[in-house]
C-alpha cells in the first residue's frame, strides 16, 4: 500500500466515521451480538465501546495495518478481547460454524468481490446465527443516486476502492444470506452530503438451525 492508501486514508477514515449521529446506529446494529464474533473491516475498533456484554471475544479481519494501530487504544481499554484474525474477507481463516454472530460497519463498499466475503462470513457462521450490518451505499432517491454514479470514480480513486452505489440487501440476498432486514436513511446535514450519507443498518441470517437464532 502507498502512503495515502496505507497511511493517510486510514487516519482520515477514523475521523470521518466518528461522526456525530453514527454512535447510536453503531450501538443498535451491535445490539444482540454473543458469543464469539467476527467482525470484517474491523479498522481502528470504533464498534468496540458498543459490543453488548455477551459477547466473549472478537476476531478482526482488518486489511490495513495502519487502521490496526490506530485500534490498539481501544482494544487495549475493551474488556472483551480482540485478535487480528486475518486481511481479506474474502478467505477468512477460520473453520466452518465457528461463529455466534458476525459485524460489519463500513466494510462492504470497499471489498473487492464483497458477494464473496458475505458467503465466507456465512461459511463460518453457525446455521441460524446473524450477520449485523451498517453501511452506506445506494440511496432511494434517483436524483441522489444519479450524483453517487457520477462521484463514484472519484470516490474509488480517492477512498481505497470505496464503491457509493452497492446495494447491501441485493449483496446479501446474492451471497445466500436469509431474513434480511435493512432499514435505511441518511444522516443528518446538509443535502450536498445525501451521495455519501445513506446508511443501511440492520441484519440477516444464515441457514435455518434447530433452534432460535441470537438477537
Amino acid at each position: 500500500m502507498g502512503l495515502w492508501t496505507g497511511h493517510v486514508l486510514p487516519r482520515l477514515t477514523d475521523r470521518s466515521l466518528r461522526a456525530p449521529g453514527l454512535d447510536p446506529l453503531r450501538e443498535r446494529t451491535c445490539r444482540g451480538l454473543h458469543g464469539r464474533v467476527l467482525e470484517i473491516g474491523f479498522g481502528s475498533g470504533l464498534n468496540l465501546a458498543h459490543l453488548p456484554a455477551g459477547v466473549s471475544g472478537v476476531d478482526a479481519v482488518e486489511p490495513v495495518d495502519a487502521a490496526w494501530r490506530l485500534s490498539a487504544a481501544r482494544r487495549a481499554a475493551s474488556p472483551v478481547p480482540v485478535r487480528r484474525l486475518g486481511l481479506d474477507a474474502q478467505g477468512i481463516p477460520a473453520e466452518t460454524a465457528s461463529y455466534d454472530a458476525a459485524l460489519s460497519t463500513f466494510s462492504l463498499c470497499t471489498i473487492p468481490d464483497p458477494v464473496r466475503a458475505l458467503r465466507e462470513v456465512a461459511r463460518v457462521l453457525r446455521p441460524g446465527a446473524s450477520l449485523h450490518l451498517l453501511e452506506h451505499g445506494s440511496a432511494p432517491d434517483g436524483s441522489v443516486a444519479r450524483w453517487q454514479r457520477r462521484c463514484e470514480p472519484l470516490q474509488r480513486c480517492v477512498c481505497g476502492g470505496c464503491h457509493l452505489t452497492r446495494d447491501p440487501a441485493a449483496l446479501l440476498e446474492e451471497a445466500g444470506l436469509s431474513d434480511v432486514t435493512l432499514r435505511g436513511g441518511y444522516l443528518p446535514g446538509p443535502a450536498l452530503g445525501r451521495p455519501w450519507g445513506y446508511l443501511h443498518h440492520g441484519r440477516a441470517r444464515t441457514g435455518t438451525a434447530s433452534g432460535p437464532a441470537a438477537g
